[in-house]
């Protein structure tokens, strides 16, 4: 069952062609070779519209080494007040690859708030397998990702 979910997981990565950052912002955010999370969505816009919302290049704020954009200053003024309260889960890291224990990109498209915590996912067949069992999954990342968080998406697939 495992060997099929990593096949998955690694097939929807190259089939996609998605790719994992180059680290610019540290190995615990998924972020580009420049260092912009979440692709240049708006973390807040996910709890206040509801929905993806692409960030103004020119309002930003920075949160553990990568570059977070805004759609307002409202919503950049709520994210540096309490930028844990609106981060993604994982980093922004796949929340079904990192109940795996692996890194993979997360898609800002495929997304989901629960209690809370904004969750990214890889693609849409992995989301919906994330959404079957979401509860233990994300039990099963929470204790994952204290042992990966530092690691690179290679040495995690090295193992």
């Amino acid at each position: 069952m495992l060997k099929a979910i990593l096949t998955t997981l690694a097939g929807a990565a190259i089939s996609a062609t998605l790719f994992v950052s180059s680290f610019a912002a540290g190995v615990d955010v998924n972020a580009t070779s420049t260092g912009l999370a979440l692709r240049g969505y708006d973390p807040v816009a996910y709890f206040t519209n509801g929905k993806p919302t692409p960030g103004d290049f020119q309002i930003t704020a920075e949160y553990d080494g990568a570059t977070y954009r805004f759609s307002s200053e409202e919503n950049k003024a709520a994210f540096v007040a309490d930028p844990e309260a609106f981060a993604p889960a994982y980093g922004g890291y796949c929340a079904f690859g990192t109940a795996m224990g692996f890194k993979f990109d997360g898609d800002p498209e495929l997304w989901r708030i629960v209690d809370n915590k904004l969750y990214l996912n890889l693609a849409p067949g992995i989301q919906k397998r994330w959404e079957a069992d979401r509860a233990n999954l994300i039990v099963a990342a929470d204790t994952n990702w204290t042992t990966i968080e530092d690691k690179t998406p290679a040495e995690l697939q090295a193992q």
